[in-house]
């Protein structure tokens, strides 16, 4: 019955079950050990879309996977598609799978007063402006985004349409008084400023408030409340991916216009969030690809038997990116690993492998050459792989745009360092 006490009561026992060990961590951050007799795995909020805050980690500021500077080849700029000539579209409402092209004329943030943690100069982790592509209902973008724009018919704008942050609404309840007699000496109270982040077990808070006696910590997630008052025009339909294990190139779009590229770069964290990044990618994903075990467990490719690589496969417009750039984009992560076998980076085994596995004959001969460009003279040999795309199964959820969930910009163009860390 404990799961059915209020989130009040949680706290309470929460706060007087801990132990004395303090350990203070950079930026600001510090994380407190606890012993629990209750579950409070629900107080725990989940990690941002739209926060741009400081971040720390066991890997904080040391770039995730890239051993040479980022190249995106786009000139950094966001991504425009007003001066492309429009395809056909389906004149019907989009359904999930499809892929939508829509412009945000505004998108302007409604901050609930009540939560006083929020930071109000947050910069936003994904694009809020311009025109831009998705597919219907598989993340990437605010979840009412998505249901907004699948209500919606093409030429159709919605006015002042307001849409949750994805946090849900900001709780009262889950903020609270931890007294600085009861912390003892087992840590420095001048540390201690509006905006430190605890991590209490499994839940972080903020402290908000500071005086001589008592902080005031802050349990709700830092946009809780926050919602988004936008005007968005619904441009065009187009039929996309409706299974992802294996996509032929005309199965997508209308023509059969849009691509899907798979890409091995060791640790599929940062290399997604490297192609969310890049103009002309409309989604991503990760998983497990081109081994002989049927919807392998993440654990299960760890173990290295498999045979699987863990890979990032994504649907791109080639009217806005080429595939050359995008493979461009895999090598300039990869460096000097292009000449190691089974290895990028510190990450070891055939799991890590890098490969390029190609949908189509152009493809493949897109990536001959340019590796090609890359044996030396030395003896060097490129390790990378380069194969025909078999079946791609998706990782697990925890997975899908890690390093953008826990906080890094997947904003088009971004030039920030990829950091390990989620």
């Amino acid at each position: 019955m404990m799961h059915l006490l209020p989130s009040c009561l949680l706290l309470v026992m929460y706060l007087c079950c801990l132990t004395t060990a303090w350990q203070i961590t950079p930026n600001n951050h510090i994380h407190r050990s606890w012993q629990l007799l209750v579950n409070i795995g629900s107080l725990h909020q989940s990690s941002s879309l739209f926060l741009s805050a400081a971040s720390s980690g066991p890997n904080d500021g040391q770039e995730c996977g890239a051993a040479t500077p980022l190249t995106t080849n786009n000139n950094g700029a966001s991504q425009d598609l007003s001066n492309l000539a429009a395809p056909e579209t389906l004149h019907r409402k989009p359904r999930a799978g499809d892929i939508v092209t829509f412009t945000l004329l505004r998108f302007q943030p409604i901050v609930n007063k009540e939560n006083a943690s929020t930071n109000h100069d947050m910069k936003p982790l994904f694009d809020t402006s311009g025109t831009l592509q998705l597919i219907l209902h598989d993340g990437h973008h605010l979840p009412e985004l998505h249901t907004l724009l699948s209500t919606m018919t093409p030429g159709e704008t919605v006015r002042r349409a307001v849409i949750d942050g994805g946090h849900g609404p900001y709780r009262p309840e889950l903020q609270f008084v931890l007294p600085i007699a009861q912390m003892g000496k087992s840590i420095d109270a001048s540390l201690i400023k509006v905006g430190t982040e605890l991590q209490l077990g499994e839940m972080t808070c903020r402290v908000v408030a500071v005086n001589e006696e008592e902080w005031i910590c802050d349990a709700n997630h830092v946009l809780a409340g926050v919602s988004y008052e936008v005007d968005v025009t619904l441009e065009r339909v187009e039929g996309g991916i409706q299974e992802w294990g294996f996509v032929e190139k005309e199965d997508l779009g209308v023509n059969g216009r849009f691509r899907v590229g798979t890409f091995a770069l060791g640790c599929f964290w940062g290399g997604e969030l490297a192609y969310q990044r890049m103009p002309g990618v409309i989604s991503t994903h990760v998983g497990y690809t081109q081994g002989h075990l049927p919807n392998p467990t993440y654990e299960e490719v760890c173990t290295g038997t498999t045979g699987h690589a863990e890979a990032i496969r994504l649907v791109y417009d080639p009217s806005i990116v080429s595939y050359r750039s995008l493979v461009q984009l895999g090598l300039d992560r990869l460096g000097d690993n292009v000449y190691k076998l089974n290895q990028v980076g510190n990450d070891r085994g055939t799991q890590y492998r890098h490969g390029f596995y190609y949908h189509d004959e152009e493809q493949r001969e897109v990536v001959m050459e340019m590796l090609a460009s890359l044996n030396v003279s030395d003896g060097k040999k490129v390790m990378t792989e380069v194969k025909k795309a078999q079946e791609f199964y998706m990782a697990e959820d925890y997975h899908q745009q890690y390093l953008f969930k826990g906080g890094q910009s997947a904003k088009k163009g971004s030039d920030e360092t990829i950091r390990c860390y989620g």
